[in-house]
């Protein structure tokens, strides 16, 4: 039977609007046009010109024949083209697709192929890839390339496309009359896991989605009008967590970036005042590890978020002399990026850094928007005890989740099995409710029945004042069946035994949990900085074992 407050209160176009991020950007327009909304290098755009530029790109698209449930794919860096792609491809209906740049040409036609792409545009940096990708495409579909060029751009650029991104813009009406998609459950963005078994999944956000994590990050950080976003994070990783459509919600400042160096790093938060950035502990390692002439003048008070590995003690210590607040965030593709955070409280700033890195170190509490982050029983689906000790799988629940696995119904179901999204990710929660990853189900390392928690570890080296990246993977053994074998970047000018290495994890480690291999060397990332343990564990079986 109908409610009282059913009857006779219809949805409709007065009181009823679907959520997307589009709406941000005309928001930043209308209120703040003269604003400025894009710096690289010497060029700024104001969020009217940057409103009337996506206006422009998704009338070219769409007199170019596409629209709704098309998909316009991008292989570009940090650049101006990559900000205008978030909104003006969705304003014409289509979905963002954007590539990673450090990928092979084989796995680049996979996803034009698998996604259907009708559109790319492109980098220069990238023209040869992407022209070996789109010759290895199984497919005849005709697909529409866009040469986006770029003044900081310093090698010989290459064309490859039809046209340039800038004669494609000249092209659309400024004044195109966009809408918001008819439903917010209609997708904006396709983003494709790393695929490190197989071919990579396409995840598809959709509109509702990506303005709800959007708003969280703002919530998150409880960050202010107008901020200076430096992007550090490549916006083709879960689309920048969705910041994107955060700094336009804020009308804030997009501070691009075409390499994350160091130098390039400090000289932008000095000149342009940067109040926040993102990125893996790699990133922001590369600030602290810098030489202290190159630190000299950095302002005090930025807010730095950090996902991937646990932050380790050093890497606050080290933030913390900066001045700069870092928060640690977790999430994956699957969940628009960070979904959870492990929100401080003023009393931990009373504690010493070793207890203050402990508590920091935990993947904390959902976001805000996101209905439930928990732990649970894989099989009984039952939440565990919050008592720091029980193992479960963490699991996600609300708006902040993706539509599924394109093209891919089992996967799709498999990830949703119970009602929740399975992450993989094994950890217990604490009686506060915050959640600890010990491990991905892959990265557990039985050894002789007992489970060693691979990241439980690599804590315990990130403690060693020289070792600057760990990672630890299994190796196997005829005795124990597998054991630790540590792999270990140290940091410039260091020099470490393998010995030493073992010798400092017996101070905190059960013996069974110590390396019992140690290789020293460069770790293997990816473009966002994530170390890349499929290789390693390619390795592991030629580690030289140590007697411990």
């Amino acid at each position: 039977m109908a409610s009282i407050f059913d009857q006779d209160l219809p949805r409709n176009e007065a009181n009823y609007t679907p959520l997307s991020p589009l709406s941000f950007l005309e928001r930043a327009a209308d209120v703040y046009p003269q604003r400025t909304a894009v710096v690289h290098g010497g060029l700024r755009r104001t969020w009217a010109q940057v409103y009337e530029r996506c206006r422009r790109l998704a009338s070219a698209l769409h007199q170019a024949g596409l629209g709704k449930g098309d998909t316009v794919a991008v292989m570009l860096p940090n650049t101006p083209p990559m900000v205008e792609a978030h909104f003006g491809i969705p304003m014409a209906g289509a979905v963002l697709n954007t590539l990673n740049t450090r990928l092979d040409p084989e796995a680049i036609a996979f996803m034009l192929e698998h996604g259907e792409a009708r559109a790319v545009i492109v980098d220069p940096e990238f023209a040869p890839v992407m022209q070996k990708a789109i010759a290895l495409r199984k497919e005849g579909r005709p697909l529409l390339v866009i040469d986006a060029e770029d003044a900081l751009f310093t090698g010989e650029a290459q064309r490859i496309g039809s046209t340039t991104y800038e004669a494609f813009l000249a092209g659309g009406d400024p004044s195109f009359a966009w809408e918001l998609p008819a439903d917010e459950w209609d997708a904006i963005a396709l983003n494709y896991t790393s695929g490190t078994t197989g071919n990579p999944k396409g995840v598809v956000y959709h509109h509702r989605g990506a303005a709800i994590n959007a708003i969280s990050n703002i919530l998150e950080w409880d960050m202010p009008k107008h901020p200076v976003y430096l992007w550090t994070l490549p916006m083709f990783h879960c689309n920048g967590w969705c910041f994107p459509w955060t700094v336009a919600a804020r009308a804030g400042v997009n501070v691009c970036l075409r390499k994350v160096e160091a130098k390039a790093m400090a000289d932008a938060i000095r000149e342009y005042g940067v109040t926040h950035y993102c990125g893996a502990p790699i990133v922001h390692g590369m600030l602290v590890n810098a030489p202290e002439d190159l630190k000299k003048g950095l302002p005090r008070g930025v807010k730095a978020m950090v996902a991937g590995a646990a932050p380790p003690a050093s890497l606050i210590e080290g933030m913390e002399k900066l001045g700069f607040d870092l928060t640690h965030v977790y999430g994956l593709t699957e969940v628009y990026g960070p979904a959870t955070a492990c929100a401080k409280h003023d009393a931990w700033d009373r504690l010493d850094i070793g207890e203050r890195a402990r508590l920091n170190a935990r993947q904390g509490v959902r976001y805000h928007l996101q209905r439930s982050a928990r732990v649970l029983d894989p099989q009984t689906m039952k939440p565990v005890p919050w008592d720091g000790e029980t193992m479960g799988e963490i699991m996600f629940q609300g708006n902040i989740t993706m539509k599924g696995y394109l093209k891919n119904a089992k996967a799709t179901q498999e990830a949703f099995a119970g009602g929740w999204y399975r992450t993989g990710d094994l950890a217990v929660q604490y009686p506060d409710g915050y959640i600890k990853i010990k491990d991905r189900s892959k990265d557990i390392i039985i050894s002789g029945g007992e489970n060693i928690s691979s990241i439980e570890v690599e804590d315990v080296l990130y403690r060693h004042p020289d070792i600057l990246a760990a990672a630890v993977v299994a190796k196997p053994d005829a005795k124990w069946g597998e054991t630790p074998c540590a792999f270990v970047e140290l940091k410039a000018g260091a020099k470490l035994t393998a010995e030493e290495v073992v010798a400092h994890c017996k101070k905190h480690l059960a013996g069974f949990k110590v390396p019992r291999a140690v290789v020293f060397g460069e770790l293997p990332k990816t473009s966002t900085g994530k170390i890349q343990k499929f290789e390693l564990r390619k390795q592991a079986g030629s580690a030289a074992a140590i007697d411990v």
